[in-house]
Formats: C-alpha cells, sequence, structure tokens
C-alpha cells in the first residue's frame, strides 16, 4: 500500500486539471519492477507543475472542484454548524429572536425593531425549501455575551413552549438569530432543549450552499464555511478538565488547511480570469456599472428592466444571485454600459463571510460607478442603506490593500425600488421628500417606472468618470469616417447638413483619446 500512496495522489494531481502539452508519444509505466513507478510518478508530476505555471492560460478545468464534495469534511462542518448537504428533508423550526431591551446597549440601529428582526429571520427560513417555522418568539436580554445567552427563568419559560409544541407537531432544531454564537452557547443550549441550535451564520451558509450553482460561487461559499470552523474550534481550552470548544482531530485540522489551501488557490485562479475580462472589457473601452444593495431590494429585476433582457429571471429569495454576471445595455447616448449583478449584503453577519466573495465583488469596487438599489417599501429601508455603505467601505479597503488611496468607492447613484409597493399617502410623502432633497431615483422595476430619469442620471455619472463628451462632427455622407465613428463612438443622432449636402452631421459620445485616433487617421 505504500507504494500506491503516491501513485494515488499523482493521480488525482491528474484529474484536477486537463493541460494541454506539446504532442507526445504515450508513456507506459513497467509494471514489474518495484520502485520504478513511484520514481516516476514523482518526475511526471514535477514536469506537470512547471508545464502548469507556464501554460496557464491554456489550463481547461475539467474536476478540480472534485475535493468540494469531502465526507470526511461535511462530518467536521455538520458537527460545528449544525447544517447538511441534503436540504430538501423537511425541517420544523423554532425561532428565537434575542434584543438588547436597554435601547443605550444595542448595537443595532434605532429604527430596527425587535418585529423588524424576527421578520427578517422568519424570512431566512423561508428561503430554503420544506422548512417551516414551527413557533417565533422574542426573547428580551440585558446581554448576548452570557454563556448560557438566557437566564433561568427564560429556559424554563422557552422548555415548556417546546414541551407543548411537540405535542402539536415535530420540532427538528432552534434557530437564535444572532449573527455567530460561541461553541460555549450553542452546547449549552443543545444541552438544554436536546435540539440541534443554529445561528444566523450557519443558516445562511446553508442558503447559499442552496443557491451556489456555478464554480466559482462553490468555491466563495465553501471558502466562507472555513472561518466559522476554526472560531468554533478556538474556544478549545487548554486544561482537560473544561473544554468547551469543537474538538478537532489532528487529522481533521489537517483536512481543514488541505482544503483552505485548495480553495485560496482557485479563489486566485478566478480572480485572475476576472480580471483578465475586465482588462478585456477596458481594452473594449465598456463602461461598468455595479449593482448593489441589501439581500431581496430588486437588483436583477432592476437589471432586466435596464437591459430588457429575458434570459434573467428574478427570485423573491434572500440571497438568490451568488454570482457576479455581466449584462450589456444602453444608455440614452447610444453608449453601451456592462451592468454588474452582484450577491445582496445582509446584517448582523461578520464582513468576513462577505470578504470571501471578493474574488468576484472585485469587479463591483472597481466599477466606474455603483447604482446602490434599496427596497424603499421595507421598514428598516434607512437601515439596510446604512449597513450596506459600511459594508462596501470595508470591502473597499479589503479589495484596495495596503493602497490607502485605491479605497475610495466609485460615484453611486440611489435607486428608491418597490415604490409600487408604498401605500398612496406614503408614496406623496417619499415623493415630496425627493422633490426637496434629490437624493435619489423612485423607481418600479417590476412596473417600469423611473427609469428614464436613472438612466440619465447615469449616462451624466459615466461621462464624468470616463471622460467622455457629447460633441457634433460633420463628416462626408456614406464616407470612412462615418463607418469608423459608427464601430469607436456612440452615434447619437444622424441628421443632414443644410449647407452642403454631402456633409452629414453626427451627434457622437466620445473619448479624448478615441478622438485624437480620429484626428490622426482623417485630419
Amino acid at each position: 500500500m505504500k507504494s500506491l500512496r503516491p501513485l494515488l495522489r499523482v493521480t488525482q494531481l491528474r484529474t484536477s486539471t486537463l493541460l494541454i502539452p506539446p504532442t507526445r508519444s504515450r508513456y507506459t509505466q513497467h509494471q514489474g519492477v518495484k520502485g520504478i513507478r513511484k520514481r516516476k510518478s514523482f518526475y511526471e508530476a514535477q514536469i506537470q507543475a512547471g508545464m502548469r505555471e507556464q501554460n496557464e492560460p491554456t489550463v481547461v478545468n475539467t474536476g478540480g472542484m472534485g475535493f468540494l464534495d469531502d465526507r470526511a469534511y461535511d462530518e467536521v462542518v455538520g458537527g460545528a454548524m449544525r447544517i447538511r448537504r441534503d436540504v430538501a428533508i423537511s425541517q420544523h423550526v423554532f425561532i428565537l429572536q434575542p434584543y438588547i431591551k436597554w435601547s443605550a446597549k444595542r448595537t443595532t440601529p434605532n429604527n430596527v425593531t425587535p418585529d423588524d428582526q424576527l421578520a427578517e429571520a422568519t424570512a431566512l427560513v423561508h428561503s430554503l425549501p420544506n422548512w417551516q417555522v414551527a413557533r417565533s418568539l422574542k426573547v428580551p436580554l440585558e446581554s448576548l455575551e452570557r454563556t448560557t445567552l438566557f437566564g433561568s427563568g427564560k429556559l424554563a419559560e422557552i422548555k415548556q413552549l417546546l414541551t407543548q409544541l411537540r405535542q402539536e407537531r415535530q420540532v427538528s432544531c432552534l434557530f437564535v438569530s444572532k449573527g455567530t454564537l460561541s461553541f460555549a452557547q450553542k452546547q449549552f443550549l443543545e444541552a438544554e432543549f436536546q435540539l440541534p441550535v443554529l445561528d444566523r451564520y450557519s443558516l445562511v451558509i446553508q442558503i447559499l450552499r442552496l443557491h451556489a450553482t456555478s464554480s466559482e460561487a462553490r468555491l466563495q461559499v465553501a471558502m466562507a464555511e472555513l472561518p466559522y470552523i476554526w472560531a468554533q474550534a478556538k474556544d478549545a481550552s487548554v486544561t482537560q478538565i473544561r473544554r468547551q470548544g469543537y474538538s478537532l482531530s489532528d487529522m481533521q485540522k489537517e483536512i481543514l488547511r488541505s482544503r483552505e489551501r485548495k480553495l485560496r488557490a482557485e479563489l486566485e485562479d478566478v480572480r485572475r480570469q476576472r480580471q483578465l475580462r475586465r482588462q478585456k472589457r477596458k481594452q473594449l473601452n465598456y463602461p461598468t456599472a455595479a449593482v448593489v444593495g441589501y439581500t431581496n431590494a430588486g437588483k436583477t429585476s432592476l437589471i432586466k428592466a435596464l437591459t430588457k433582457e429575458d434570459a434573467l429571471q428574478p427570485r423573491n429569495q434572500l440571497f438568490a444571485t451568488l454570482d457576479v454576471t455581466a449584462h450589456a445595455g444602453y444608455l440614452p447616448c447610444n453608449l453601451q454600459i456592462i451592468y454588474m449583478d452582484t450577491v445582496g449584503f445582509m446584517s448582523d453577519l461578520p464582513t468576513g463571510l462577505f470578504e470571501c466573495f471578493v474574488a468576484t465583488l472585485e469587479d463591483a469596487m472597481l466599477a466606474d460607478i455603483i447604482i446602490h438599489v434599496q427596497d424603499l417599501s421595507h421598514p428598516c429601508h434607512a437601515a439596510q442603506r446604512a449597513h450596506v455603505e459600511s459594508t462596501l467601505r470595508a470591502l473597499a479597503l479589503s479589495v484596495s490593500g495596503d493602497n490607502a488611496n485605491s479605497g475610495e468607492l466609485p460615484p453611486i447613484v440611489n435607486v428608491f425600488n418597490k415604490s409600487d409597493l408604498l401605500k398612496p399617502n406614503a408614496q406623496i410623502a417619499v415623493l415630496t421628500q425627493h422633490e426637496n432633497t434629490n437624493i435619489g431615483h423612485l423607481t418600479s422595476a417590476r412596473n417600469h417606472t423611473g427609469l428614464h430619469s436613472l438612466l440619465k442620471d447615469v449616462e451624466q455619472k459615466v461621462l464624468a468618470v470616463t471622460g467622455r463628451r457629447k460633441l457634433q462632427v460633420r463628416v462626408p455622407s456614406g464616407g470612412p469616417e462615418m463607418a469608423w465613428l459608427y464601430k469607436n463612438a456612440a452615434v447619437v443622432e444622424t441628421k443632414a447638413d443644410e449647407q452642403n449636402a454631402e456633409k452629414i452631421l453626427m451627434q457622437v459620445v466620445i473619448s479624448q483619446c478615441t478622438l485624437d485616433q480620429f484626428m490622426r487617421e482623417f485630419c
């Protein structure tokens, strides 16, 4: 068996990626001499590693995602996060929404009520198929840091409710709507209630697993799981008397380290590929607009309304979009623009969870402008807006690294979406405020209202950021100059020259660099 292990490792390396090497005759390993297979396998592995670095653009991924489906890892993540790969199993969830009863000690915005928090927790549970809310309860607390989390009286009350609930229906798990629970808190609550306990982080990961269909999304979700598992294991006490942390064996720790190394390597490849795409778009001189916002604010619906792309299918779900995708549209000046659809944000979750999506969120941070879509009909609209803005600033710093000057955000266009869901009196109040402040655009992606003023504002900001301007050029009708401008600039309109029938007036949107090229070519 010892002689087979190197071969198995090399075999796994071969199936992960398909390289395109120079044509050569196939080598058949000798089967009868001991030791040859080991030496030859090691030699070929070194050759392939060198070729991978030299011919990186010609690597075709054929099975590199296989390490994500690891049963040994599933045991580790199941023990730490209480999640499972099969989400089709029906679950009846008891939701507990803790909140600080003294406003001076609260970390949540003052305009976010416990009822709003409970409504969002309920929406999280309903985002998973076959998951139902058996019961929900708001629990006032003085602190969220106690090991028991709840006091003895409240624990007894919850136990009594669970006993009554179990007589009526089955309860399969307990969802404590708190960003992250320490392992000590989770262990105590599971022992008290005899149920698996999930926090917001672990439930969101379960939702992300369900919606991650592309290879990029699966890689980023897998990366987002690891910080939580390590944090749970970090609580382990060095003494044997009191061991509170998640007990990981040396083999399990090595599984996590190996998985993290592979994920970082794969995500770095994703980052490079997206950088190449950005460079290609830059060479083609396409302006880009990143569409960001709180989850389920209507980002994909707005892009569909702006681009008239029938293939886009928005869903009324939390975290329905995990991939940053590009969609082409046109501004009123006939300039083509690329809209980047992005993953939605959510409050009461560590920023580190979204930092695992930096490989794709870089497209948003490096766009020419940002379109911030907000759900105007949501009662916590202002708090959601503030959270997204703070998350964007944190991600901008993460993308820029040590370069503090590049951590600035692009110009932001605020879009107040779902205005059609407001009551008539609320619509009048919002319209009055909008006219007085002019801080954003009232739109309804469903009814296609407010889009024209939004596009005009986007156009103005894009022209300013990219250095483009509107010009009127007189060129020979049907000549090469006219064809060149149609190919390299955005033609707004054309009309005949009243002074010269052989000339035509073309109003174009053009950058200074392209204009200089035109002048060298034809003047």
